[in-house]
């Protein structure tokens, strides 16, 4: 090659390789401190895609242990609360047994009375007084309920077109979500009964029962929370003619009478319905009591005193069952979180595998890309220097 001053083309060699360098010494420092592999999309497009749905889940699975102990501190609120009206309940056994004795007066059993009807009193108070984070716990507000002015399956309704005669005797939504539309259709199968909801297309299918004459049969959707009693007239019912029957049929949800919805999980549908029923002394389980308190209150006989025993003892049955459903629920719960936790560590260690900087790799580059600069320094120097060669020829 000639000698040329124009044109110094070791110079232009020397410098894409020096910017080259200074690039590659760039990207180093970048996810040297960052602390990533990946700090642009053009690092590794693959790896970031997959690193961001990781991401995803494991930000989903965090924010689910929270509300899973969020939800533990729900339920442990109204378990609390239920544990002051066992020991009201107690007492109020104890003040029966102590009135059921002939040794007491009438002044004793009326002073007796006084205290019966306020623990009554407190005990109502107590169900109204429950709360979490403005959530009524034990009025049964929390319930979800159908909605019957949207539904078309409703409690009564006839499913006489065809297979025999059935009756729609009750539609049980406590465990479903609320302002949903669940919409039934018939299975491939003949038999089969397909049920959707409809926010999110979860569906269950399951298999229907024919209905012996004058029987009845539950179709339990349990991973959507609704269960359908049916019952038959003296003809009976198929299994085909129940799934065709229901086909189109659909029940609406709305907030009622006592649930709450935990989201446990990442992903859509990933929940749990904890029931919060009703606890007062004019609640279902609980009703006998409240009508032997009123008659202990009208007459302290020791009859009455006697029913107000029984009655106070349907009523702890009824506070221990509810008492240990939520203490069914907390256990469940603590091992949802130990498994949300293992979850998230295992994707963050497979996330980091992806997305986070090798130190000592990137620092062996680094260094590499060090020396590389100061060499192409330095030669840029030198070749700078080639053109003046050519000037020695002019003398």
């Amino acid at each position: 090659m000639g000698i040329s001053i124009r044109t110094n083309v070791s110079s232009l060699n020397a410098q894409r390789n020096l910017s080259m360098t200074q690039t590659n010494l760039d990207n180093s420092l970048s996810k040297l401190s960052s602390g990533y592999r990946i700090t642009k999309a053009g690092d590794d497009a693959a790896g970031l895609a997959i690193s961001e749905k990781l991401r995803a889940q494991i930000n989903g699975l965090n924010q689910a242990a929270r509300n899973a102990n969020d939800g533990i501190s729900m339920i442990q609120t109204a378990e609390g609360a239920l544990n002051e009206v066992h020991t009201m309940l107690q007492r109020m056994r104890e003040l029966a047994v102590q009135a059921s004795n002939d040794t007491l007066s009438t002044s004793d059993r009326s002073a007796v009375n006084s205290e019966v009807q306020q623990l009554k009193t407190e005990i109502n108070g107590i169900s109204a007084r429950t709360t979490f984070n403005t959530k009524q716990l034990l009025t049964g507000s929390l319930v979800t309920q159908q909605n019957t002015g949207t539904s078309t399956a409703l409690t009564g309704s006839q499913l006489n077109t065809t297979g025999g005669n059935a009756t729609i005797a009750n539609i049980d939504v406590a465990g479903a979500k609320s302002g949903e539309t669940y919409t039934f259709t018939a299975g491939a199968t003949a038999g089969d009964v397909v049920l959707t909801r409809s926010s999110d297309s979860v569906a269950q299918t399951i298999s229907a029962s024919t209905i012996a004459a004058s029987g009845s049969s539950t179709l339990d959707f349990s991973q959507l929370g609704v269960k359908i009693t049916l019952s038959s007239d003296a003809g009976g019912k198929t299994a085909a003619g129940i799934a065709t029957d229901l086909d189109t049929q659909t029940v609406t949800t709305s907030a009622g009478s006592g649930s709450a919805n935990f989201q446990i999980g990442a992903n859509a549908s990933e929940f749990i319905n904890v029931a919060f029923s009703r606890i007062d002394i004019s609640s279902s389980g609980m009703s006998s009591l409240n009508t032997a308190v009123n008659s202990f209150n009208t007459t302290q006989s020791v009859a009455n005193a006697q029913a107000l025993i029984t009655a106070v003892d349907s009523s702890i049955d009824t506070v221990s069952n509810q008492r240990a459903t939520y203490g069914a629920y907390q256990n469940r719960l603590d091992h949802t979180i130990a498994n949300l936790n293992a979850t998230s560590e295992n994707l963050s260690a497979s996330e980091s595998r992806i997305r986070d900087v090798n130190v000592a790799e990137e620092t062996a580059k680094m260094t590499r890309m060090n020396v590389l600069m100061q060499a192409g320094v330095s030669v840029l120097s030198q070749a700078n220097q080639l053109p003046q060669l050519a000037l020695k020829l002019l003398g």
